[in-house]
């Protein structure tokens, strides 16, 4: 399958219509691992990945801001890990978000979020998001209780405010040279039980595990429930959401290198023409280097 189908296939381009029971987790569009060489495959991806960014980095107008969303051991790290493995480190910032500490409770949930937004011509990596607060948050009432907002503001409608608020600063960000991309990875809850069987079971992946995992599976339904409505309501030409099929990692990993690059390419990315006085001051360089032999 060609790189635009697979990028195409899992883009949700029309998120009225958009049900997460239509999308199989354990899709891998044909692709078999032994039969297809997904890690040839994957490298391929990586190798095109190192010459765009170089081009992104030099171009310097653009941003690209990637939003990783999943339920716990769907593989966030791990696609980090190996879809940006080629990169250069430089131009590249991961942020993982955790639990908002005191500080940023005392601010608008998007507060922290605006702070470690990628500057141009580099890519930055939400290891989970703002995104959360419609999700995890709204699933737990309880973390609400925490951010302290006025009763008056803490009512039936907090939920769609919230999406109008994070659909008005995505598209800020779009319209300043932010490319957003926005990737849940689509875990089975059957795949999710293996995982955590595999943390129990392997003693160099116990640290991974906590019995709160246990406690949060009971709540796949909400999460799911939750995770369709965010998705419609945000997936937006200037930020649209893939839902990636993550039963099978090594297809994930191909999936999202593909979307990364295919946006990459799309942006017509070019390095600066030197010309004039600066063309001069080159040509002058030269000789001098070529006079030291």
């Amino acid at each position: 399958m060609k790189v635009d189908a697979i990028v195409k296939r899992f883009r949700i381009d029309r998120p009225d219509k958009f049900r997460l029971a239509k999308h199989d987790p354990a899709d891998c569009c044909g692709l078999s691992i032994e039969k297809d060489g997904a890690k040839a495959l994957l490298a391929a991806g990586i190798e095109r990945l190192r010459e765009l960014q170089q081009r992104l980095y030099a171009d310097d107008r653009w941003s690209v801001l990637i939003v990783l969303q999943a339920m716990d051991a769907a593989g966030k790290d791990s696609l980090i890990k190996h879809v940006m493995s080629g990169l250069n480190p430089q131009g590249v910032e991961v942020t993982s978000f955790k639990q908002p500490s005191a500080e940023e409770l005392d601010h608008d949930f998007l507060w922290r979020i605006a702070r470690r937004l990628p500057s141009r011509g580099r890519i930055g990596i939400f290891n989970r998001s703002h995104y959360e607060e419609v999700l995890a948050v709204r699933v737990h009432p309880e973390l609400l209780e925490r951010q302290k907002l006025p009763k008056e503001l803490n009512g039936n409608k907090i939920w769609q405010h919230r999406f109008d608020d994070i659909r008005a600063f995505e598209k800020h960000l779009a319209r300043n040279g932010t490319v957003i991309l926005k990737f849940f990875l689509n875990m089975s809850r059957e795949e999710q039980r293996k995982q955590f069987l595999e943390r129990i079971d392997d003693p160099a992946k116990n640290w991974k595990f906590s019995m709160g995992d246990v406690e949060e599976r009971k709540l796949w339904p909400k999460y799911m429930a939750a995770y369709e409505d965010a998705i419609r309501e945000t997936s937006r030409d200037h930020a649209p959401w893939f839902v990636v099929p993550a039963d099978n990692k090594w297809f994930t990993r191909i999936a999202v290198a593909a979307v990364l690059a295919d946006t990459l390419e799309s942006l017509k990315l070019e390095y600066p023409k030197v010309s004039g006085k600066a063309l001069k001051e080159l040509q002058q360089a030269r000789k001098a280097l070529e006079a030291e032999k």
